[in-house]
């Protein structure tokens, strides 16, 4: 067996895709794909690290023989293991929290977006402020881009910002004596304070969609009515999600470092996609609203397309989540 072979007959004893590997060693899967066609040959660090990533010894991956394969001893093993300090934790939960505040409130400002441009255009269906729908759309438009800007502001600094802890969710580690009970503990104190978000937020949901429900029944002709009650619907959902976001966030910190199974290799490799997914979804929403703004002048009705593409998201990403849970 040469060492092309025993690289693929070891990456397949441990799951890893040639993209998981390539990332572990830190080159790139064409690397990776070229070594096991022997196409080239991995240079003497790769194969140091492919003997501790393995647990092999490097004699087992150079000779070409079939040999006999060494696994290294725990001990050597553990050298390259990271592992989370008491320290380390406390650290990394206490910057997620306001991590959480600051990409939670740039949530917040992207959701509640349209409701200026909204508000807009039911002042001036009452005659109010605006003598023109065009007029009223681009002062709206300007707000929502203005807004989304601003969320901008929010999300990359403090993305930057927490990119150091990345390699929490991406590698395996072990966390020292008492980090373990650590976090269970604050786990245990957040618990009553997600419970109570994730409800308000639910609630908040309801009572926007009661009060579109309530302005249709008083009069479904009154388009400035329906248009101020679409807001009061937005912002309520802009508040809810803010809650979600804010209070998921730090529940998911606490996953990570106790690894639990929502952040094994292959739910992160799914989250990855559902994100790609999603937001070229919302790009594709938002499109379509200022489309039909604009070339179809009708802002009257161009804000359905938010609550729908809501219904149409919850349920695509309740079907993608039922069907991977079966994986």
């Amino acid at each position: 067996m040469i060492l092309a072979d025993k690289i693929i007959d070891e990456r397949k004893k441990n799951g890893w895709s040639q993209e998981e590997l390539a990332d572990r060693l830190g080159v790139s899967r064409q690397s990776v794909s070229k070594w096991e066609s022997a196409q080239s040959v991995p240079d003497l660090q790769r194969i140091l690290e492919m003997s501790k990533i393995f647990g092999v010894s490097t004699d087992y991956l150079l000779k070409d023989e079939e040999g006999v394969r060494v696994t290294t001893d725990a001990e050597y093993t553990e050298v390259y293991t990271r592992r989370v300090s008491m320290e380390e934790a406390n650290e990394y939960l206490d910057e997620t929290n306001g991590f959480s505040r600051k990409i939670s409130f740039g949530v917040l400002l992207c959701v509640a977006s349209p409701v200026i441009l909204i508000g807009c255009l039911a002042l001036q269906s009452a005659g109010v402020l605006f003598s023109t729908e065009n007029a009223a759309a681009a002062v709206g438009a300007i707000a929502l881009l203005a807004m989304i800007a601003a969320a901008l502001i929010f999300f990359i600094p403090s993305g930057i910002a927490h990119a150091k802890w990345e390699w929490l969710s991406k590698e395996v580690f072990e966390t020292e004596y008492g980090v373990d009970g650590m976090v269970r503990s604050r786990k245990e104190k957040h618990q009553p304070s997600f419970v109570m978000n994730i409800t308000l937020g639910v609630v908040m949901i309801l009572l926007g969609v009661i009060a579109i429900c309530a302005a249709a029944l008083i009069d479904e002709k009154n388009e400035a009515l329906v248009l101020g009650c679409t807001c009061i619907l937005l912002a309520l959902i802009a508040v809810a999600v803010q809650r979600f976001v804010r209070v998921g966030i730090v529940q998911g910190s606490f996953s990570v470092l106790l690894q639990e199974s929502g952040h094994s290799k292959a739910a992160k490799q799914r989250d990855a996609a559902f994100e790609a997914i999603a937001g070229a979804y919302w790009l594709c929403i938002t499109a379509v609203f200022f489309l039909w703004g604009f070339l179809g002048n009708r802002w009257d009705i161009c804000w359905l397309v938010w609550p729908v593409g809501g219904v149409l998201f919850g349920a695509f990403a309740a079907l993608y989540n039922g069907f991977h849970s079966c994986d």
